[in-house]
């Protein structure tokens, strides 16, 4: 069976967004154009790394090219949620970023999953062997907005720890750095113990 590429070359809008509560997130990449909506399911660091990839390519296509690239805005103009109801087309496995000079369009396509192996010239190609793909052509504007919306989003997520960094829950975090203790609970004491011996 050949392999269904969806192709948006002048999309409404490309986000990032979630579907949950901190913690338990699932992230989503969805491109838009009219009534058509196509998303992809995707880790939080695939969508970190496309949005710092995106940020460096701009900056690239800028110092090889002279193309004129807006700086990165305050904040992102779009902070509508994702189009529903979401109905994943497929997970993201492999992720390719390029720049189409004659387009003047940084050029997204993200392949799913696949268990069995593929050549990797088949990113960003039209080949009719190869995983599902969605390419999208986003504007230099487009790509700084994405990336910035991305940050937005991952960043809303658990707080980090002040001292290892990893999220913190609801229900509590055993941290690294203090060996899994918590204040005032060494020695298996805990605070209302301490204040009871005083």
């Amino acid at each position: 069976m050949s392999r269904a590429i969806h192709v948006f070359r002048t999309p409404d809008r490309f986000v990032a967004g979630t579907v949950g509560e901190p913690g338990d997130r699932a992230f989503y990449l969805q491109a838009v154009h009219d009534a058509r909506v196509v998303s992809v399911l995707l880790e939080k660091q695939q969508v970190q790394v496309l949005a710092d990839r995106m940020g460096l390519l701009l900056d690239e296509v800028h110092r090889r090219f002279g193309t004129e690239v807006p700086l990165q805005p305050a904040e992102p103009e779009d902070v509508k949620p994702l189009v529903t109801p979401i109905d994943a087309e497929f997970r993201v496995g492999t992720m390719g970023l390029g720049w189409d000079a004659d387009a003047e369009a940084v050029v997204v396509e993200l392949l799913a999953v696949s268990e069995t192996d593929f050549d990797e010239s088949v990113v960003l190609d039209d080949s009719e062997e190869g995983p599902d793909a969605v390419r999208v052509f986003l504007t230099p504007i487009q790509a700084r907005e994405f990336s910035l919306r991305s940050e937005r989003v991952i960043a809303a997520g658990r707080a980090p720890c002040p001292l290892c960094g990893e999220p913190l829950a609801p229900e509590g975090h055993v941290c690294i750095r203090t060996n899994g203790y918590r204040r005032g609970q060494m020695f298996g004491l805990t605070a209302a113990d301490v204040d009871e011996e005083d």
